[in-house]
């Protein structure tokens, strides 16, 4: 089969998966309690608070206001008719409002989102990938040399902190927050208070002062992995055949390396690249909530833990059509750094 086929084929693949994920979804986020409409009743009946006409009354007002509650929200119609008009007249629910911002839809919400996760993942991930690949390479053409011994000394304790204890004692250390240690950068937030009345290059600056140690834990949590597979994807193909052919014909082993050994050796590297739609808009849950970053990741948190299922399922939709993306951007840098390689059938 070639390459074009094949590309075709997998992009037809992705409307049947696409609908899977939203359907299971969306029909968790229907049958599953605590929904919006429990979360409304909830609040009828002042729970936390205490309730000086009864628990009588309680019970008439839930029984009274359920069915106009589901009516509202639009859950009394059948799942099927309620998937459609989500996906097709809601368009994958981004014209639906918010439940906790109800003068907001749910694409208002995200839009607003979309610079902040956008600037992390994108300076995460070049940043990520100019670290790795040196690096890799160079713990390749010096393997088991002081500098490759000594590196894999950073390499691995990336490997083993988390980005959230990392970020965490990075707070504690140049943030302020203990009496006695620096006071650096910022606690948290994309960019200051004043930063809208200033030029853009101060502008540029303060964000840049804002993004260091959150950028920092992104890039912590990526580049162990990748510096590894690069490098050992270089030993391998170093290792291979045809390398040693090549050397036996008189070429020079810089030529060997740079010439054919390097670029089929970026082909396990590649696989990463497909990802980078979702790491650019989906952000990190955990860093977002530590630095108080109004991104994406945060965003999906509080609409997950508030039961807000509007923005929910809208950046479930977007995030799996990104991912779905991702792959099949995935092949096609397999087919620009290696040209003979072949999708066909098994």
């Amino acid at each position: 089969m070639n390459r074009l086929a094949y590309i075709t084929r997998r992009l037809l693949l992705t409307v049947p998966t696409f609908l899977g994920i939203t359907v299971v979804c969306f029909t968790l986020t229907r049958l599953l309690p605590g929904g919006p409409v429990d979360i409304q009743l909830m609040k009828m009946r002042n729970i936390g608070g205490a309730d000086s006409q009864g628990n009588a009354g309680v019970t008439r007002v839930t029984q009274e206001y359920r069915e106009e509650l589901n009516r509202q929200f639009g859950f009394d119609r059948p799942i099927a008719v309620q998937y459609w008009d989500w996906l097709v007249n809601k368009r994958m629910g981004l014209l639906i409002a918010s439940y906790d911002y109800p003068n907001r839809n749910a694409w208002q919400l995200i839009s607003a989102r979309i610079p902040v996760s956008l600037s992390f993942g994108l300076t995460s991930f070049v940043l990520s990938y100019l670290i790795c690949i040196p690096l890799g390479i160079a713990k390749a053409l010096r393997h088991r040399q002081p500098f490759d011994a000594a590196s894999s000394l950073l390499v691995f304790a990336g490997y083993a902190i988390p980005s959230f204890a990392l970020g965490m004692v990075l707070k504690m250390l140049l943030c302020g927050t203990v009496d006695g240690l620096g006071d650096f950068f910022p606690l948290g937030g994309f960019e200051s208070d004043f930063a809208a009345a200033v030029p853009l290059g101060t502008r540029l600056a303060d964000r840049a002062w804002h993004m260091a140690i959150p950028v920092t834990c992104y890039v912590t949590g990526h580049f162990a992995v990748l510096t590894l597979i690069m490098k050992n994807s270089l030993l391998d193909q170093i290792a291979s055949d045809y390398v040693r052919t090549v050397l036996a014909k008189g070429a020079t082993r810089r030529r060997a390396i740079w010439g054919h050994a390097f670029r089929n050796a970026l082909l396990p590297i590649a696989t990463g690249f497909g990802s980078i739609l979702g790491i650019l808009f989906a952000g990190s849950i955990i860093i977002e909530r530590i630095f108080e970053i109004p991104g994406m990741g945060r965003l999906s948190w509080d609409a997950l833990t508030g039961r807000d299922y509007a923005v929910f399922m809208a950046l479930l939709s977007l995030t799996s059509m990104l991912q779905l993306a991702g792959n099949l951007l995935s092949d096609f840098c397999y087919l620009l750094i290696d040209p003979r390689i072949h999708f066909g059938r098994s």
